[in-house]
């Protein structure tokens, strides 16, 4: 075992080596590292406690989102659920092939949904079962290298309404009514009895607490989980409209004036557990629509803007229409308030249903650039096997056109990014950026290429890892001098008989 001193003296070495060279070093094999290679001087790093400058704010002046030792991180990955299941079989559905299935494609991470019904069955009883289901999961997680993001998901309030979240003992609706929609069931959230029970979830004051105590239990179990990156206080959040009230004037003064105080109180509630980890705030779908959110200032230190990226158009089954502007009306509306507030953003679901229509070859590019040039990480919905919004079939192939999500990118970068590119059509990844002033380990996700790929490291830096074999994804680690210019390119390795000719 090696001691602190010998980590620390190992990082020194490395960097000094930099300092004095100016050169780049590369050796041994692809994702091979040796008690002196790169995963060496990343636990130096981080035992040492150096600290790496964060990234102020990527293209669009919204802070990227950050590691705990500093490093800009991005996040590519998937919703992972099981809403079929409940009680005995909850969670039953999310395997270990889930997370082994979405890193061997080079994702690194997952929003799993939980639900409040199956945490608390019954007011002030909490399942011991459920926490360690998820328990089990975040272990697989972190088996594969996946953070994880804890979702508190509700679909049309809970099971009160034939769905999932809030518990029928927190559902109140003062004897309202309601009617299913079977074929339209986001209308239901329309429904005057599921509306007045979003208005008793955020006033009243005993069901205030009772959600801040579940954020509490969840909290103080995960805290020190690796796995977990943080917490997403409510899926999709909606509430009751007034009388002659539009629907955009309506989210905007429920995200104004219930949704910020309930992100207040659920977001002390998870540091009284829980100090370190992100939580996620999100908008009422409305947003999807091109309508800039109501929310105000949430006052935590660790906030992340979690927008959904639909549109009920493409929801409805129709197919991608480029000349409505959406994704530019959508882009417009979603950046503003990470803007004003200073808070990096992750979207937690996105994807249409219907994927192989003409256009979504067009639309999966166009979103694709879109999210890259103001988030700091996306989840697409859903990693399942099989049709409908699942990202593969039952064999674990890509579905028409998700396979475009299985790009390179920067999983976690030690310094500040300048610029950060991948081109489709040749299949060259290039980022570059200035190393911050303390040493730190950037990391580049590659997925798998038929070809593999080879790699090209310019400035006064050292990787271990010049190409990545065909058919694997690779993870490239670099060390850089403090405060260089670097440069990492990946290309697509040519085919045997090219390369030997």
């Amino acid at each position: 075992m090696r001691t602190h001193r010998t980590i620390r003296a190992l990082a020194a070495v490395c960097c000094t080596l930099l300092l004095s060279t100016g050169t780049v070093g590369v050796a041994g094999a692809a994702g091979s590292t040796g008690v002196a290679g790169v995963a060496g001087v990343a636990e130096a790093v981080g035992v040492a406690g150096a600290p790496v400058a964060a990234d102020p704010g990527g293209p669009v002046g919204i802070p990227r989102l950050t590691d705990d030792r500093g490093r800009t991180l991005t996040l590519r990955g998937w919703n992972v659920e099981d809403k079929t299941n409940r009680g005995e079989g909850a969670l039953s559905a999310i395997t270990e092939k889930h997370f082994r299935d979405m890193r061997a494609q080079g994702f690194n991470f997952a929003r799993l949904l939980v639900f409040w019904d199956d945490l608390e069955p019954r007011q002030g009883h909490y399942s011991a079962a459920y926490l360690r289901k998820i328990e089990r999961i975040l272990d697989w997680a972190r088996k594969y290298d996946v953070q994880v993001l804890i979702d508190a998901h509700q679909d049309v309030f809970g099971p009160a309404f034939g769905h999932r979240g809030i518990p029928e003992w927190a559902t109140r609706t003062d004897g309202l009514p309601f009617t299913p929609h079977p074929d339209d069931w986001f209308s239901e959230y329309f429904e005057p009895a599921v509306q007045r029970a979003f208005t008793h979830l955020y006033e009243d004051e005993d069901l205030r607490r009772a959600q801040a105590r579940m954020w509490r239990v969840i909290a103080d179990r995960f805290e020190h989980h690796p796995a977990v990156l943080g917490y997403d206080l409510i899926n999709e959040p909606m509430g009751e409209l007034r009388a002659g009230e539009d629907l955009p004037t309506a989210a905007r003064r429920i995200e104004r004036d219930q949704l910020t105080p309930m992100y207040n109180r659920l977001a002390d509630a998870v540091r009284s557990a829980d100090d370190g980890s992100w939580v996620f705030v999100e908008p009422t779908p409305i947003v999807g629509e091109g309508v800039p959110t109501g929310l105000g200032r949430i006052e935590d230190p660790k906030v992340v803007y979690a927008p959904h990226f639909y549109n009920a158009a493409m929801e409805a089954g129709a197919d991608y229409d480029p000349s409505a502007g959406w994704i530019e009306s959508y882009e417009a509306a979603v950046t503003a308030y990470p803007k004003e507030q200073r808070i990096p953003v992750v979207v937690g679901e996105w994807g249409p249903l219907n994927n192989s229509l003409p256009n979504m070859p067009r639309f999966y590019r166009e979103a694709l650039a879109s999210l890259n040039r103001y988030s700091s990480g996306w989840a697409g919905y859903v990693w399942c096997y099989g049709g409908g919004y699942c990202a593969v079939d039952d064999r674990g192939v890509f579905r028409t056109n998700k396979e475009q999500t299985a790009a390179p990118y920067a999983a976690a970068v030690a310094g500040r990014v300048a610029s950060d590119s991948y081109d489709p059509g040749t299949g060259t990844y290039r980022l570059v950026y200035r190393a911050s002033a303390r040493p730190g380990v950037t990391e580049v996700s590659l997925p798998p290429r038929p070809t593999g790929w080879r790699i090209a490291v310019d400035g006064p830096a050292w990787t271990s890892t010049r190409t990545v074999p065909a058919g694997r994804p690779g993870t490239v680690r670099v060390l850089a001098r403090p405060g260089a210019r670097i440069a990492v390119t990946a290309t697509p390795r040519m085919p045997r008989s090219v390369n030997d000719g």
